[in-house]
């Protein structure tokens, strides 16, 4: 046997090992559960159209556009002042 053979049936071993401890351990079985119920709510949900998806996304670019240049001019206005009050102090 060679290195790689060994590496893998130990991979293997650990991955079965593993995996009987979660199903002896009822975790394999919560997970399904968990799925399934995900899948039932998620079929409830009403997804919205082709262009209301659109429209949402040019809403959120533009808000992101607007949030992003108030931080920018606020910004801009504090380097001002700040650098008007230091100038104001060392003098």
């Amino acid at each position: 046997m060679n290195k790689d053979t060994v590496i893998l049936i130990v991979g293997a071993v650990v991955v079965a090992v593993s995996f009987g401890l979660l199903w002896k351990g009822g975790y394999l079985t919560r997970f399904s559960n968990y799925v399934q119920e995900t899948r039932e709510e998620l079929r409830k949900c009403t997804w919205p159209s082709w262009d209301e998806l659109k429209g949402s996304t040019v809403v959120v670019l533009v808000v992101t556009g607007m949030i992003g240049i108030f931080t920018v001019f606020t910004d801009g206005v504090f380097t001002i002042l700040f650098t008007w009050l230091t100038k104001a102090v060392n003098s």
